[in-house]
């Protein structure tokens, strides 16, 4: 629960609280006013930890310091979560071999920093009768990341999304040698 949302001393509306004292002991269900002048008298805040329980939970602690540390972690948490992008190349059935090179690179550098590669085949006009075509472009740039040795999972096989074909590629978990086609 975010430290924004918790309540202490008066801001807690319940007539009765199942106390927590500091010391981590259960003081069962007591009266609101008997919890808040026990955390007075201890020089600490009454703060209501689980307000959706029956009567709500409440501890007896130094709400700066308990925000404190709730904030440490969180930042803790928020630095080891991975974020995973999603590039996209764009290009069109008719594509030059040095072009498609170049974009087999591109792919390649997505994929080395661990973001997802949606690869899109655009069609104009009478290219759409010809998506075999398309379908090539695609399958030949799976053939040059396997010559590279880059290792990828084929989330999605090509297929038709309106005018355009497009297949999703992700890095392939660590440890994997294996692409799958």
């Amino acid at each position: 629960m975010a430290t924004k949302e918790l309540r202490i001393n008066r801001q807690i509306r319940a007539r009765e609280v199942f106390v927590i004292d500091d010391q981590n002991q259960k003081r069962g269900i007591m009266n609101f006013f008997d919890a808040l002048a026990l955390a007075e008298e201890a020089g600490l805040d009454l703060v209501e930890i689980s307000p959706n329980a029956e009567p709500p939970v409440c501890k007896i602690i130094d709400y700066g310091k308990f925000r404190y540390e709730q904030e440490k972690k969180q930042k803790e948490a928020k630095k080891n979560q991975t974020i995973v992008k999603m590039r996209e190349i764009r290009m069109q059935p008719k594509i030059d071999t040095h072009d498609l090179e170049v974009k087999s690179k591109a792919i390649a550098e997505f994929l080395a920093g661990g973001d997802k590669c949606k690869v899109t085949i655009r069609f104009h006009g009478r290219e759409l009768a010809h998506t075999e075509l398309g379908k090539e472009v695609l399958l030949k740039i799976l053939e040059i990341l396997t010559e590279k040795e880059i290792i990828y999972n084929v989330d999605s096989q090509p297929m038709m999304e309106g005018r355009n074909m497009s297949m999703l590629l992700s890095p392939a978990k660590a440890g994997s040698k294996k692409q799958s086609k």
